[in-house]
């Protein structure tokens, strides 16, 4: 070590200064290893993992000390939040003991609610719960998601995270959409307004020790999907703006960035019929420079979406790259355009020696390569991880799913509750004779007698998840995508049972999905985002009030929705229910 100059570790120096003299001494292979951020899955025990299984990557040790990465997602459960704590600092161990010992940085994406899904949100575990994005737009306080943002923070610190891969702050203009459960919802000043406060919440007023750095996506707006399928997938990867609203999708963006936000990350899909290239925004110099960095002065971290560049196995299943508009192009072709675009890294890849490669063959100079590491290396000083690399696992205990975060989420999941229709049966008297669907009978014997059949209740309540197609893969049907009208046995069961006794539907709306059947058939409809059966309950017997609304418009008909064009909101002709439509007691 006596060759090395440690004054980047002086944390009296300016963090220029002290980023400069770490790059001036990186190997052209760390500065490769800064380029790349992919998914790390921790062990359940507290110490480093081996080879992980499900994505086919190397073990911990491996990432750290042979391949030189120190840009982690962290991706499945904690088995709780000491072994977590300890688990990061046994990777930060490993990282010290590189030659330059530059700490790891690790982040995620969402992992407070109740979405469960590999590549988008994962379920909370034990951290405090709270509703999905949606579930916010239903409340729309800005205080609120800012004091979110705040828990959050300091739940993910306490374990290590220190980038949150969110917020998603695209528009849901398209009610097909899979990814909308993770947004604000359909009104732009809305997601501009809450978008901003997330970033706040988790960031404070200025990035810094305490801070978990914000990466908001999709650039430049995820939401105009041709026919509302998702780009992870080749049949969704055409973004269109058949009512020439691309400038809108930008607003929430515009407030993030006023927000001081760290990061961002583009999305997939490419743009079609605008002035833009029409290729993958990952790929696209025309939105990342001229737009991102260019118009708007960003000078943040970009990191694309994940697995731009090579083909990949999911749960034994082929998921092949997202190079959409640039299939053609090799990998190396496909990592010098993003690099050429102006990203900095690269999302869900773990292929340093390929850029090395590139960079001895002179397809891209080091200097280039020398600006991406900059911001990259400027983040991990800004954020005090050269300083204070681990976490205390008592800490972590303390706070992660603490009393106070726990209630703080509960009540927020009572809040959200969106009350559509009601004829008087609600709030239901405590201790009813209860048929239930969907709710554990445990649970709902703390509100009432829990019997077998409607003919013998009072009333029922049944929990329905909103509507999907099944698709091809596993990995596909973690995005609920295509038609969003209920199967008729569905809806003919609900008859069935609405005819015997006065009958309470809550349907899971991670879609607007077509409730006019529904609406007609029961006594009382409400719609959540992720709200627990117990307080789901607690709204219906009145023990606390629903104070949600409609964070998009339901639409009447999938006929409705196929005539709305994709990139403006409210755009479905005659909805069932509108946006900030909701009833109370």
């Amino acid at each position: 070590m006596s060759d090395i100059d440690t004054r980047y570790r002086d944390a009296a120096l300016p963090v220029e200064d002290r980023v400069e003299i770490l790059l001036s001494q990186m190997t052209l292979e760390e500065k490769a290893g800064l380029c790349f951020h992919t998914m790390i899955v921790p062990s359940q025990d507290g110490e480093l993992a081996g080879p992980d299984p499900m994505f086919g990557g190397p073990s911990n040790e491996e990432y750290v000390n042979g391949l030189l990465m120190n840009h982690f997602n962290l991706l499945g459960g904690m088995p709780s939040a000491r072994l977590g704590a300890r688990w990061h600092n046994r990777l930060q161990e490993a990282a010290l003991k590189t030659r330059l010992g530059i700490p790891v940085t690790i982040s995620t994406d969402p992992r407070h609610a109740f979405s469960d899904n590999p590549l988008a949100a994962l379920a909370s575990g034990a951290f405090s719960q709270w509703p999905d994005m949606l579930g916010f737009g239903a409340l729309g306080d800005e205080g609120l998601v800012e004091r979110f943002g705040d828990i959050a923070r300091r739940e993910y610190t306490a374990v290590g995270i220190r980038v949150a891969l969110h917020p998603q702050i695209d528009i849901a203009t398209d009610s097909r959409w899979a990814r909308q459960l993770n947004t604000f919802g359909e009104d732009p000043a809305t997601v501009a307004r809450l978008g901003a406060a997330y970033i706040r919440g988790f960031q404070g007023p200025e990035l810094g020790p305490e801070s978990v750095a914000a990466m908001a996506k999709h650039f430049p707006g995820g939401g105009p999907q041709k026919d509302g399928e998702d780009p992870h997938f080749q049949y969704g990867r055409e973004q269109v703006y058949p009512g020439g609203r691309f400038e809108t999708h930008l607003g929430p963006f515009e407030a993030a960035f006023a927000a001081k936000v760290s990061q961002i990350m583009p999305y997939y899909g490419m743009p079609v019929g605008t002035e833009y290239e029409e290729v993958g925004f990952g790929f696209n110099k025309s939105v990342i420079t001229g737009l991102l960095r260019e118009r708007y002065g960003f000078d943040g971290i970009v990191c694309t979406d994940w697995g731009l560049i090579s083909d990949s196995e999911i749960m034994g299943q082929p998921f092949p790259a997202r190079a959409w508009g640039v299939e053609h192009l090799s990998p190396r072709e496909r990592m010098v355009k993003i690099l050429d675009a102006g990203a900095d890294q690269f999302g869900g890849e773990a292929i340093p020696d390929l850029l090395v490669d590139i960079v001895k063959a002179g397809e891209v100079s080091e200097e280039r390569l020398d600006v991406s590491a900059r911001r990259l290396l400027r983040e991990k000083f800004v954020l005090g991880l050269f300083d204070r690399p681990f976490v205390d696992e008592d800490e972590a205990e303390r706070i992660v799913g603490s009393p106070e975060f726990a209630a703080a989420g509960e009540a927020a999941q009572r809040a959200s509750v969106t009350l559509l229709t009601n004829d008087g049966i609600l709030p239901l008297p405590k201790g009813r004779k209860l048929y239930v669907e969907g709710i554990d009978p445990e649970t709902a014997a703390a509100y009432g007698t829990v019997v077998a059949t409607p003919e013998e209740a009072d009333a029922a309540v049944i929990r329905l998840q909103a509507p999907f197609e099944e698709r091809g893969t596993v990995f596909e049907n973690f995005f609920h995508a295509g038609s969003l009208d209920f199967p008729d046995e569905t809806l003919a069961h609900l008859a069935k049972v609405a005819a015997a006794v006065p009958t309470v539907v809550d349907v899971f709306l991670d879609r607007p999905a077509i409730l006019g059947p529904v609406a007609d058939t029961a006594a009382a409809l409400t719609a959540t985002y992720g709200t627990g059966a117990a307080a789901l309950l607690d709204v219906l017997t009145g023990k606390d009030r629903p104070r949600g609304r409609l964070p998009f418009d339901v639409p009447s008909s999938t006929e409705a929705v196929a005539a709305s064009r994709p990139d403006v909101p409210f755009d479905t002709k005659d909805p069932r229910f509108r946006f900030g439509h909701g009833l109370s007691y």
